[in-house]
């Protein structure tokens, strides 16, 4: 009698077990649910302090003003004696630097002032603090399938994403605690094969607009472990 009772047991052990899988989808859904609960980024409208700080330089501090309704992206970087604003409203975009608009084409040469480089801020800005309500974007394409991996001591859960060709060519993954769903760690590579791209690290949080956001992002080469810098949400 013992063993047909053993067998049923382990038989719905093993269901709850498998019921308890989460699609890529569905772990999607409760890191949103945890970062975002009130759907807020869709209307985001706020500032954001961030100071860059990297090895042997000195620090970058950024104003950076994000208004999804308004299609209106900002951004104030200083850095040394150097201090560049971009401004992207629709299809619009300004350039500032050291607070004149009327640069020569000598100084936009230089220091790369182009409408192209604006709308490359506003995508980065955009996407890294838009997580990861940003990948129920368009073009996303997530792995139904959830990896268990342990990073740096930690195990987590792992959700894939690559991208049509029109929106992007890496690979990326996201790491996820398995109790609360909070992102901790994201990963991408331009060729995995080769062990290329970064990893970032996600500590402490800051609840801005209703969205919670990592306070700090520090960034390592995936290849050496190699320290490139840290950027922190004031």
């Amino acid at each position: 009698m013992i063993k047909p009772i053993l067998t049923y047991i382990f038989l719905v052990c093993t269901a709850i077990s498998f019921g308890q899988e989460l699609t890529g989808q569905e772990l999607l859904d409760k890191a949103i649910q945890y970062h975002d609960p009130n759907g807020n980024w869709k209307i985001f409208n706020g500032t954001l302090q961030v100071t860059m700080e990297t090895p042997n330089n000195a620090n970058r501090v950024s104003t950076i003003k994000i208004n999804l309704p308004k299609e209106y992206f900002y951004v104030k970087a200083t850095r040394d004696e150097k201090t560049t604003e971009y401004t992207v409203e629709k299809n619009d975009c300004t350039i500032a630097f050291n607070g004149k608009t009327d640069i020569s084409e000598e100084v936009a040469k230089e220091n790369n002032l182009t409408c192209e480089r604006a709308n490359l801020y506003k995508n980065y800005y955009t996407y890294l603090y838009g997580l990861p309500m940003k990948l129920k974007d368009e073009g996303t394409i997530i792995s139904p399938t959830v990896q268990k991996k342990t990073f740096k001591g930690k195990e987590y859960l792992v959700l894939k994403a690559t991208y049509k060709e029109s929106v992007g060519k890496d690979t990326w993954y996201f790491y996820f605690d398995p109790k609360t769903y909070a992102m901790e760690v994201y990963q991408f590579y331009k060729n995995e094969a080769k062990n290329d791209g970064e990893y970032i690290l996600l500590t402490e949080e800051t609840v801005i607009n209703g969205v919670k956001m990592p306070k700090k992002r520090a960034w390592y080469y995936n290849k050496d472990n190699g320290y490139l810098g840290t950027d922190i949400l004031k």
